[in-house]
């Protein structure tokens, strides 16, 4: 690989690096738990009936299905336009500063100004998920059939490190601390509020070298009425063409179901950890900086073993890892278990936390592999030409049903508890564990590089 093929990976990699907090921070392991703990239960406004019958975990799984249901509508359309004119950068950087813009304006919602907050998140997630869909349609002019899997990797890992590093600043700076960096106070949450102004600022920050350096190729059509009619039947002809691309078929409908369960462990492992296992926020915080460790270490090594035994196989492997650690997860009582005494250290004992603890660490090594070796399996797969428009059908196959595990986790707490909730991981994994059992990986190359 050349001095610039490498500087171009690198710059494409730090677009990883620049986007993981906003899912780390936001989604997942702190805004999260102060809109469920804070912003609902703290209701001021005229929507007291709705923040007292409905949870904040509820509410959450509301806008994270919403989130999917738009991106899931735009996604296939968006990247037949990216193909037919050459829009694959514009699009990126409208997505991503999209993201940024509405990431600031989050922190003005304060507790009880609940659908402030969801109007917000759902503008930044959605933008969050679009900016994705583009960035992963460089990844097959960037990298050889036979490098794409590790080079897949350097991204998540990358990405991993990002948030790693953000969730190291965000506990420093504005949570364990009496006085909060800026002269921020701690009245009203605007200590937590304000990290979504920092994963605002990364994401603009970092975005810039793969804005500059990565480049696209030179064909930009005009956006007329036209061309979007033109890419509307393009896509319309796709949809009916995709059967054809057996392989690539299947491996979409799997990574739907499989991919769904993944969506719902990130939307709701933080609050899970609150609501279970009694995690404060510094808890949840040293939880999500030990999971990111573990994820882009995985990311990282799972790469070069995804070029030496294929992208599909690697997938299961997460796959059945993530199983595991979501099983143990919702089986261990939230108590102490047993003690095991040993010579000079003394008495040890084994608390349900312990174990989820250890099904943390399963799903840090196993997520960034399962997500890595599918965009670099779909790489692998994408018939020349058609970057874009598969790419959107990638970030379709995503969230066409992605409001599921989120709206039945929400339906099952709201009926039982989140234990109950959280099965529905479970059984999206093993779906799309069964379902990808079905794809020939050397049949769908072979296909994708005609």
């Amino acid at each position: 690989m050349g001095s610039y093929r490498k500087k171009t990976v690198f710059c494409w990699s730090l677009y990883d690096f620049a986007n993981q907090p906003f899912t780390t921070l936001v989604v997942t392991f702190i805004y999260s738990i102060y809109f469920s703990t804070k912003i609902v239960t703290q209701c001021t406004d005229d929507i007291v009936t709705e923040c007292t019958e409905l949870s904040g975990q509820v509410l959450w799984s509301r806008g994270i299905a919403l989130t999917a249901i738009i991106v899931a509508m735009l996604s296939p359309l968006m990247g037949a336009l990216a193909d037919r004119g050459g829009y694959r950068k514009i699009y990126l950087i409208f997505w991503t500063w999209v993201c940024v813009v509405c990431s600031c304006v989050l922190f003005y919602a304060e507790p009880g100004q609940v659908y402030k907050a969801l109007f917000w998140f759902v503008l930044a997630n959605v933008a969050f998920e679009m900016g994705g869909v583009f960035c992963n349609a460089f990844l097959p002019d960037l990298a050889p059939k036979e490098k794409i899997g590790r080079i897949s990797g350097y991204g998540w890992s990358f990405g991993y490190v990002g948030g790693l590093l953000a969730l190291g600043l965000a506990l420093i700076f504005f949570i364990n601390t009496e006085n909060p960096v800026f002269g921020l106070s701690t009245d009203n949450g605007e200590n937590i509020r304000a990290i979504t102004i920092m994963c605002g600022l990364w994401l603009a920050i970092f975005s810039l070298p793969t804005f500059i350096w990565v480049k696209e190729k030179k064909r930009i059509d005009k956006l007329t009425l036209r061309l979007i009619g033109e890419s509307y039947g393009k896509l319309r002809q796709t949809f009916k063409e995709v059967r054809k691309y057996n392989q690539l078929f299947r491996f979409l409908i799997a990574r739907l179901l499989y991919n769904d369960g993944l969506i719902t462990i990130f939307a709701f492992g933080g609050l899970y950890a609150e609501e279970v296992f009694d995690f404060d926020l510094t808890d949840v915080l040293i939880f999500g900086i030990v999971l990111n460790v573990f994820a882009g270490i995985g990311s990282f090594l799972m790469g070069f073993l995804d070029d030496k035994i294929g992208g599909k196989k690697t997938i299961q492997l997460s796959n059945v890892g993530l199983i595991l650690a979501v099983i143990i997860a919702v089986s261990v009582p939230n108590k102490d278990l047993l003690a095991i005494s040993f010579p000079l250290i003394g008495s040890v004992t084994l608390s349900g936390s312990t174990f989820f603890w250890f099904s943390g660490i399963l799903i840090g090594i196993f997520s960034g592999p399962n997500q890595s070796s599918s965009r670099s399996l779909m790489s692998r797969f994408i018939p020349k030409g058609k970057e874009n428009e598969f790419f959107g059908f990638f970030a379709f196959s995503g969230k066409a049903t992605a409001f599921i595990g989120p709206f039945l986790l929400g339906l099952l707490t709201q009926l039982f508890d989140m234990r109950a909730g959280i099965m529905v991981v479970a059984i999206l994994l093993i779906a799309g564990y069964l379902v990808l059992k079905a794809v020939d990986e050397e049949a769908g190359t072979q296909m994708g590089n005609t």
